[in-house]
Order: structure tokens, then sequence, then C-alpha cells
């Protein structure tokens, strides 16, 4: 079955003891994986004990399917429920997986990580379809999301950040959760314990991400350099950087460029504009965000608002390659900017 987005949590602590298998998937594999080991957690805290932990590659499986049922079969010397960990799986193991889940043996919890399945997806239908097993999708957080997860990472250090700090974070973390944490321990340990986060320390600690080359590629769509969006996209994309997460931050962008055009319209000059955005505008992108505003306007960006929402709906639902989506997103974007130049 799938499980409903608000119902994740709860089960991630606590799975009802009738689910015997689970299925993390989704372009965000930090998130797979931290919710894969969430969930084994809850059966066997500790998941280096040998005797309660089993951990398969998928392809272990692809060569000897039997394997699955051995170890699912197999009780503990020690005691407690068994955990059976399968890794890189796909669609290859949708048969196994079916026929396993019709009568699953023993009462071991098989938590299986896979990465992005589309909806036709034979692995992901075999488990919606059984009512022994779960299927949830992992996908990157979103700007609320991201700003819980950063509010939560550093409380836990007793570090606090500035509301400009905070959003500079929101807007240059996310799209996997695994480096997203890592990146806000870092900037914890910065800060010291009981430590506080301004917006400049934010942008030394994270200044040697992709995310600052996933700036230059919305940028780079937003004044209309299409030759700059495929050179950057294609680093970007190397990177291992979701398309979902780009087009989460071209969204972004547009939404904050949707700002400044209002506030423009409403009189301000393009100085008082840039003055008074929040976060602060980054000097290093100050003359960029000039070049957008002599191209854009609120009605102008209604559309490409529309068709960049459009697109990450495409993603999850289509089945098309999710990189293309996003290639042809952004070089659309790139093609309506460059036709409003003077």
């Amino acid at each position: 079955m799938r499980l409903a987005p608000a119902r994740i949590p709860a089960f991630l602590q606590r799975p009802d003891p009738e689910i015997r298998a689970v299925l993390l998937y989704g372009p965000d594999e930090g998130l797979v994986r931290e919710r894969a080991e969430a969930v084994a957690r809850s059966v066997c805290p500790d998941l280096k004990d040998p005797f309660r932990v089993a951990d398969l590659m998928a392809a272990v499986l692809t060569a000897d399917p039997a394997r699955l049922n051995d170890e699912a079969a197999q009780l503990s010397l020690t005691g407690g429920r068994r955990v059976v960990r399968v890794r890189s799986a796909g669609d290859a193991l949708s048969k196994l997986f079916a026929g396993f889940l019709d009568s699953a043996p023993g009462e071991t919890l098989v938590v299986v990580e896979a990465g992005e399945l589309p909806s036709r997806s034979a692995l992901r239908r075999a488990f919606e379809a059984a009512r022994s097993a779960v299927a949830i999708g992992c996908y990157p957080d979103t700007p609320r999301e991201l700003a819980a997860v950063i509010r939560e990472t550093l409380a836990a250090h007793q570090v606090t950040a500035s509301r400009d700090a905070g959003q500079f974070l929101v807007e240059h973390l996310g799209g996997d959760r695994l480096l997203t944490r890592s990146e806000l321990e870092k900037l914890a340990l910065y800060a010291g314990e009981g430590g506080r986060v301004e917006l400049e320390d934010a942008r030394l600690s994270i200044s040697d991400t992709a995310a600052l080359e996933l700036d230059d590629a919305v940028m780079a769509a937003s004044e209309g350099d299409a030759a700059r969006v495929e050179r950057v996209l294609g680093r970007v994309f190397q990177q291992g950087e979701s398309p979902v997460s780009i087009i989460r931050a071209l969204l972004r962008h547009l939404h904050r460029l949707h700002v400044l055009t209002a506030r423009l319209a409403g009189g301000a000059n393009v100085d008082e504009v840039l003055r008074s955005a929040r976060p602060p505008i980054f000097f290093k992108q100050e003359d960029s965000f000039r070049r957008q505003l002599d191209l854009w306007t609120d009605g102008r960006l209604r559309p490409q608002l529309d068709r960049v929402a459009k697109a990450e709906v495409n993603m999850k639902t289509t089945g098309l390659p999710a990189e293309t989506i996003c290639r042809e997103a952004m070089l659309a974007l790139a093609q309506a900017a460059r036709d409003r130049r003077p």
C-alpha cells in the first residue's frame, strides 16, 4: 500500500507489525537512506548486529533469488525481530518481491532502498498492491520541510540562525537529505555549541557545495543565457543534484523575482528594490538581478511560473526522464528571456 505523507513520520518510528516489507524510493537518495535506517532501527536499534541484520545488494538477489526467503525465514540467535536491508533495488526484482509479498516467511522486516521509480514501475506496483507492504516516496524537501530540518539539526547543538541566514540555507540546501544534514552539522560546528549563525556564516560554510553552481544555472536561465544553462546544468547533474531540486530552486527564484517586479511596478526604483530584498541579495549577484528586472514584469513571469510548476508535476507523473524535463523547462525560460532582450 501507499502511505499518506502525513503518516510517514509515525510509521517510521513504529511500523505496523503486520507490515513485512517497506520500499523507500525517490530522487532524494539521502532521504531514502535516512528513512530506511529509521524504520530498520525501530526493529533493531543496532544496525551492525550481525545476528539480527542482513545487508544485501540487489545484485546478490538477482544472482540468488532464494536468498531473500532464506534470510527472511531465519530467526535471530540472540532474540528479537530481524531486519533484511536490500540496497540499489529496481524493477529487475519486481517479480521476486511480488512472490515474496504473497507469502513472506518468518517475522523479518525487509527494508528495500531504490532510486527514482516512475508511477508505472513494476516494483512500486508490487509493494503498493500488497497488504503486507508499504511504498514510501522520498522527494527533495519543500522549503517548509527544509526549514524544519534546519531548525531541528541546529537545535540539537543549541545553535540558532538569524532570519536571513535561515532563508539563505533554505535556498541553498535541499535535494539530498544526508548532504543537507552534513552541511548543517558542519555549520553547527563552526558556530559552536550555543552559538548563532548569521548570514555571512551561512555563506562561508556552504560556499563549496554544488548549490552555488545550481545558482549559476538558475541565473543563466533567468537572464536568457542558454549556452551557460547547458554548460552549468551538465555539471550540476554530474554532481548528483536531482532534477526535482533544480526545478524547485528555479521556481523559488522566479517567485522571488516576481515579488521584486511587483515592488518595481509599485513605484520603487531598482536600487530600492534590491536593497529591500530579503534575504539580502548576494553582492556578486546584484548585476544579474538588475538584468533580470529589465527583462521581466509581473505579467511576463506568471506563465513562466506555471510552466516551471508543471515541469515538476510532469517529472512525477509522466514517466519521462526527469533530467530531460528539467533541461527543457530551463531552456524554455532562457529562450523567453532572450526574446525580451532589447
